[in-house]
């Protein structure tokens, strides 16, 4: 998979294996870089909890990975971590995979924000610490903006996740101070065929009772996992490449939009529209930040620096995801 073109100023070679610590790695996202770079032949190593379960990699070639292990909540560190070149760093518990009571948000901020102080605390600590830190975000920094058209210099939004973001975001940044340079990827809704929301957001529609969400008129900044993959491999590759960077199609649609298409795709009626009162009575707070808010979010830096999207247009990126197999 060619993921972009890759500046001169980024890694010496392509061929070049680099030592390379991911945290996250068994989930979606992590998942799927893990096996990406595993097949480029780099030298990777998880991060991982001790309770962590771990998979091999599908590439064939590939041997076990190596582990380090990491406490969230101490910020122990094995030493083994000292000469990595660079820490993908994807750890945090599920923005969707909770209602958001008192005891989930306190969850997901102590995943998020407490968990990356003590590792760039503990990162800092090392002999040679990465000169590399490529930390996950999320578009929900900038909260519900209607038709506003959003690039990495616009305001954060004011609510929850807003809040929580900005936080997350202000902790990875600290990676400078031991000289990393640090990019964050703000990531979009993840089009993947086995994790992520679509799987959700696809059965009612495989149902015959699919439909928009509230007025459909939201906007949906969306992103092919192969695309967040190749992007990661960019940040990894590109050193003008630094600070916040949008992680998402540059073709933004509506809710309406989205589910016509889903529709299409699957061939199967749209004509069953959940009402917003309805979400809000399933999910309470998280249903107006993660489906009835909208954000128009543009790749700006990436397309600057001359990062090319395998899927920037919604439909050919679905019916790649949700193709039945051979």
């Amino acid at each position: 998979m060619n993921g972009g073109r890759v500046s001169c100023a980024g890694l010496e070679s392509r061929s070049r294996s680099v030592r390379i610590l991911v945290s996250g790695s068994t989930g979606l996202v992590g998942s799927a870089v893990i096996d990406s770079l595993s097949h480029q032949g780099h030298d990777l190593t998880r991060l991982v909890r001790p309770t962590t379960e771990v998979r091999k990699p599908r590439a064939t070639h590939s041997q076990e990975l190596p582990q380090v292990l990491w406490n969230p909540q101490s910020g122990l560190l094995n030493s083994r971590a000292d000469g990595s070149e660079a820490i993908i760093h994807l750890a945090g518990a599920s923005i969707a995979g909770h209602r958001w009571t008192a005891a989930w948000k306190r969850e997901l901020g102590d995943s998020r924000v407490a968990a990356t102080r003590q590792l760039i605390a503990s990162l800092r600590r090392l002999n040679r610490p990465p000169q590399i830190f490529i930390a996950a975000s999320a578009i929900g920094f900038y909260g519900d903006r209607g038709d506003e058209e959003l690039t990495e210099s616009s305001a954060p939004g004011t609510d929850f996740l807003s809040r929580l973001t900005v936080d997350w975001e202000a902790e990875s940044a600290r990676a400078a101070e031991f000289g990393a340079r640090v990019v964050v990827l703000r990531f979009g809704v993840i089009l993947a065929k086995d994790g992520g929301a679509l799987p959700r957001m696809a059965l009612p529609f495989r149902l015959g009772a699919g439909g928009r969400l509230g007025s459909g008129r939201q906007w949906i900044s969306w992103v092919a996992l192969e695309d967040i993959v190749g992007i990661i491999r960019f940040a990894l590759e590109t050193n003008l490449l630094s600070g916040p960077a949008n992680a998402v199609s540059p073709n933004p649609v509506r809710n309406a939009e989205f589910t016509k298409t889903l529709g299409r795709v699957l061939h199967r009626p749209t004509i069953f529209p959940a009402p917003s009162f309805a979400l809000r009575m399933a999910l309470g707070e998280m249903a107006d930040s993660l489906l009835l808010a909208g954000q128009k979010v543009y790749p700006i830096k990436l397309q600057r620096l001359g990062y090319h999207f395998l899927y920037p247009d919604l439909e050919p990126a679905l019916a790649h995801v949700l193709r039945r197999p051979d």
